[in-house]
């Protein structure tokens, strides 16, 4: 039971990291570019996972771990990392028009889509999955569209950031058991860097100036969301299970929005209230392991 507590506050402290760096991102947008932004913050994410490449491939003898299959390594980190790059580059992209908590709760609807898409991988889905659906796009549809029944661009551009996360969750599930997870994060982060990059000098007028002035932000995502929270997420899945684990790092989006309203004063109408509501509830309800009968396990 310690351990189980111990892995549920380390998933816990991965959420709340990882809305805040949501509001770092947003506030970025203010500053640089959104690819220079991802070039930044994944150099560091990068760098910051080598020291935690070099813990993890140790065993606790001291003797390094059986080398995994280089071409198979090096498939998936650049696959990973294409996929990456188009999330996190719809994502940051989309909060240059929208608000951080808005970008949090939609984003989050990727832990819905991933069951849905294993359908196409033969893979059972519950009614709970299917109800979580209805009751997400009720509720995407509150926090979205206006009353005239359009879309804001930004909240476009985060929805189709949150199916390339969806994307990415489903070819991590399908490398993980073969390759070594921290050194896929790694080169995910590398490969984004790289794209971002290109990116970034395409379209982009960055200067050393204005990435410094970025440097906070920059930092805490690279650094605290890149590394770090990888790090924990890592460590409490360890003593937690994939269903729990998935509901506490779901929390992602709440602390999106809380940390959006304390540092940077965003504000969300009772319509957008009324949707974060509703597609919470449908994440959680889409994780919820049930018998065929309708019985939780």
């Amino acid at each position: 039971m310690a351990q189980q507590y111990k892995g549920s506050v380390l998933l816990l402290l991965t959420a709340m990291i990882w809305g805040a760096a949501l509001v770092a991102q947003s506030v970025s947008m203010d500053l640089i570019g959104p690819f220079t932004f991802q070039c930044a913050r994944s150099i560091l994410g990068a760098l910051v996972l080598l020291p935690v490449i070099a813990v993890f491939s140790r065993d606790k003898g001291g003797e390094a771990k059986p080398p995994v299959e280089r071409k198979t390594q090096w498939t998936a980190g650049l696959l990973c990392g294409v996929i990456f790059f188009a999330a996190c580059g719809l994502q940051q992209c989309g909060l240059v028009y929208t608000t951080a908590g808005k970008a949090g709760f939609i984003t989050a609807l990727y832990i819905v889509l991933v069951p849905i898409a294993g359908i196409f991988f033969h893979r059972k889905v519950g009614w709970n999955v299917w109800t979580g659906v209805v009751i997400g796009v009720v509720g995407l549809y509150l926090l979205c569209v206006t009353e005239s029944f359009s879309v804001g661009e930004g909240d476009l551009l985060v929805c189709l950031g949150a199916f390339a996360f969806g994307a990415h969750i489903l070819v991590i599930d399908h490398f993980s058991p073969k390759v070594d997870g921290v050194k896929l994060s790694c080169m995910q982060f590398a490969v984004n860097a790289a794209l971002s990059g290109v990116c970034m000098l395409l379209f982009e007028r960055p200067s050393m100036s204005t990435v410094l002035d970025c440097w906070l932000p920059i930092v805490y995502a690279g650094v605290l969301s890149g590394g770090l929270a990888y790090t924990l997420q890592i460590i409490g899945q360890r003593y937690t299970s994939p269903t729990v684990a998935s509901l506490i790092l779901s929390l992602e989006s709440v602390f999106a929005v809380l940390f959006g309203w304390l540092l940077l004063h965003e504000a969300l109408s009772g319509r957008e209230l009324a949707g974060c509501a509703l597609m919470f509830a449908a994440i959680v309800l889409a994780q919820l392991p049930f018998h065929s009968r309708g019985e939780l396990e």
